[in-house]
């Protein structure tokens, strides 16, 4: 008997559960916008929709840069609260891999936030790579307020960033991070007036592009592996990426650009 295989991830993907997609393949970018007004609660069915659409993008060369980002006022107030109940503990013990999907992008994605962004949404834009704020933005993990605990990375990848004390100090109080004191902690990229939100992503979407994709492919996983590894193994995994991009074409055009004092004309190979 022949072995046979059937995806579940077009039946996955047929009606998306609170988000959309848009793709500008002339900037190479791909939007993932929340959008379930007012506050863009995430169900629990969306986590397996969310980390299979990261997968697609992961897979189309076109697209250099990923923005996550939000319709109204709020980037989303968390998840939904009864579906934990829906699920085994099983199911919920897993639930960690699918917000880790950004992470495991190899383009750069940038989370784009104002006003609430709590629970897993938190979690959600800690896995992404950058982070931009409003001012006014509010982001934190109110899980000790129902007798639980962050369930999805969220609390290990803000004790990273900000240390020890810092992480529970906000996540064991269920205690909110404005905007600004986010970038002051190194949350966030950048803390930007409300209108200027859009902006500032464009802005960085924009020079994101600039780069080479297979350079910044390199590095995003560089970095996230020696995060977790001793410095000696972090050097060794830098010096091998290293040394293998030397014979890519991207690097030949960048020699070649500063050579010639022009703009390089990366292709990613």
């Amino acid at each position: 008997m022949a072995n046979e295989f059937k995806s579940a991830i077009p039946d996955l993907l047929k009606a998306l559960d609170g988000f959309r997609v848009e793709r500008d393949y002339q900037r190479e970018r791909a939007d993932i916008v929340l959008e379930r007004p007012p506050f863009n609660v995430i169900a629990m069915g969306e986590r397996e929709q969310l980390a299979a659409v990261f997968a697609e993008l992961d897979r189309d060369p076109r697209i250099r840069v990923i923005v996550v980002r939000a319709v109204g006022a709020n980037f989303s107030s968390g998840g939904d609260i009864p579906g934990f109940m829906t699920r085994s503990p099983e199911h919920l013990a897993e639930l960690a891999r699918n917000i880790a999907a950004p992470e495991r992008c190899h383009q750069p994605v940038i989370a784009a936030i104002r006003g609430y962004c709590f629970g897993v949404a938190f979690e959600l834009a800690l896995a992404c790579d950058f982070r931009i704020v409003t001012e006014s933005a509010e982001l934190g993990t109110p899980e000790q307020r129902i007798g639980m605990i962050t369930g999805s990375g969220g609390s290990v990848r803000l004790l990273k960033m900000v240390g020890v004390s810092r992480a529970k100090d906000v996540v064991m109080r269920s205690r909110r991070i404005p905007g600004r004191q986010a970038y002051e902690w190194g949350i966030a990229l950048a803390a930007v007036p409300d209108d200027q939100l859009e902006t500032a992503t464009d802005k960085l979407v924009d020079e994101l592009r600039q780069f080479s994709p297979l350079a910044q492919r390199t590095i995003k996983q560089v970095l996230n592996v020696a995060q977790d590894a001793p410095l000696h193994v972090g050097i060794e995994l830098e010096g091998q990426a290293y040394g293998r991009l030397r014979s890519s074409a991207d690097f030949a055009e960048g020699v070649a650009s500063f050579v010639d004092k022009r703009k390089p004309k990366f292709t990613g190979e």
